[in-house]
């Protein structure tokens, strides 16, 4: 977990000096400028900031070491959902302040490149590198298509035409599915329409760019699954059980991974996590059942330690195979709307957003109410939260059974 302290650089001096922030995460102690200074004398040191009282300036100076120990631990959290850790010069360019635009007299004409290149820019700038990485891969499908086919790529070349060259370069140069192809058309999109919006382009032709979603089945575990894993014999504290106690609690809980290992010790109230997710902002309650709130309080207590993405798909699915979970399962994907199936055992598919979904099918086998559900995952609407729902065919004979009396 991270924490911040402010430090003065001359804590006896009789003129301004400057305060230093200091971020302390994983075993590492970053000194970082913040820009802001102080009288010494008016520095309350206990609690970190300056005196107010009878100085009604110092609540600015207050609110912008607020501000800088919000950006330093958003910077840390963003990174550590990715599995990484910030460098120093991420974490000073997190408190760095941004300068005001300055008014220019005649507009500056620009490339769809260079505004794609500020788009990414500004998802980093914004601490969401996630975003940033998919707007990233998007900017290179669409230069390599470029290249490849000798297409000029602009904002007015973007039409119904270009759409159709550019999926089948996806489809059959790149060998995407369609589910990925789909991704990529509505990343483009989401840049051009950010595009128009600020008075780059009047481009209307790429409104007309579509490519048909498929729905892919959902895989999820048991509740017997869940048991075998849960029962497992494991080494105590060794990889394997750290891996097993993450997915444990995704499974508990529905939160995504990059939210598992951003949970603070401020996140936890009573028997519950309130926090506010990674990936939509939304702020939710996650009641804590109690094996799930023994996990939190190893997880806070440095017991259960945080690992990258990669590698806890790559421990479930060794989890999977000692834990028996074999049973065979279908992979349908679809290219250009033709359906691909291959089969493997379960254990195969295994990954941490398995964990997600797996609390939703379960609450819902459990009687818990769709709505109640969607406010605990964050969800805001039905067609989003129906493609977690996995209803099994124990749960759909049970049912059976229980309404026909059988």
């Amino acid at each position: 977990m991270a924490s911040v302290s402010f430090l003065l650089k001359e804590p006896s001096a009789t003129k301004l000096t400057p305060i230093f922030a200091f971020l302390s995460f994983d075993g590492q102690r970053v000194k970082v400028y913040t820009g802001l200074s102080i009288l010494p004398k008016q520095w309350l040191k206990a609690e970190q900031r300056a005196q107010e009282r009878g100085l009604p300036d110092n609540g600015t100076l207050n609110d912008a070491l607020k501000l800088a120990e919000e950006q330093l631990l958003d910077c840390y959290s963003q990174y550590r959902a990715l599995g990484q850790l910030p460098s120093t010069e991420a974490l000073r360019a997190a408190v760095q302040p941004v300068a005001a635009p300055v008014a220019s007299t005649a507009p500056v004409a620009h490339s769809l490149w260079e505004y794609f290149d500020e788009w990414i820019a500004l998802a980093r700038a914004q601490q969401k590198p996630r975003s940033a990485q998919v707007y990233a891969t998007a900017a290179r499908h669409l230069r390599e298509f470029s290249q490849a086919s000798k297409y000029a790529v602009d904002f007015d070349t973007i039409t119904p035409t270009f759409g159709d060259r550019y999926t089948t370069y996806l489809l059959h140069k790149v060998q995407l599915t369609d589910n990925t192809v789909a991704k990529q058309v509505l990343t483009l999109k989401r840049f051009l329409r950010w595009a128009r919006d600020r008075g780059y382009t009047n481009a209307t032709g790429f409104d007309r760019l579509s490519w048909k979603r498929q729905e892919p089945d959902i895989m999820t575990l048991t509740a017997g699954e869940v048991a075998a894993l849960e029962q497992l014999a494991l080494p105590a504290g060794g990889y394997l059980d750290n891996a097993r106690q993450l997915f444990l609690l995704a499974c508990y809980t529905g939160l995504r991974f990059s939210d598992l290992v951003s949970i603070r010790t401020e996140h936890l109230r009573g028997h519950s996590l309130r926090m506010t997710t990674q990936k939509t902002r939304e702020t939710v309650t996650v009641p804590l059942r109690p094996e799930a709130l023994t996990i939190v309080e190893q997880l806070l207590a440095g017991k259960v330690r945080a690992i990258t993405n990669q590698k806890l798909n790559d421990y479930l699915k060794e989890l999977g195979q000692l834990a028996s979970i074999d049973a065979p399962t279908e992979i349908i994907r679809f290219r250009g709307g033709v359906r691909e199936s291959t089969t493997v055992a379960k254990w195969e598919r295994l990954g941490c957003h398995t964990g997600r979904r797996t609390f939703v099918t379960l609450s819902l086998e459990r009687g818990l109410r769709p709505e109640t559900i969607m406010k605990v995952t964050g969800h805001r609407g039905w067609k989003s939260f129906q493609r977690y729902v996995n209803v099994t065919s124990d749960a759909v004979e049970r049912e059976f059974r229980q309404s026909w009396g059988q």
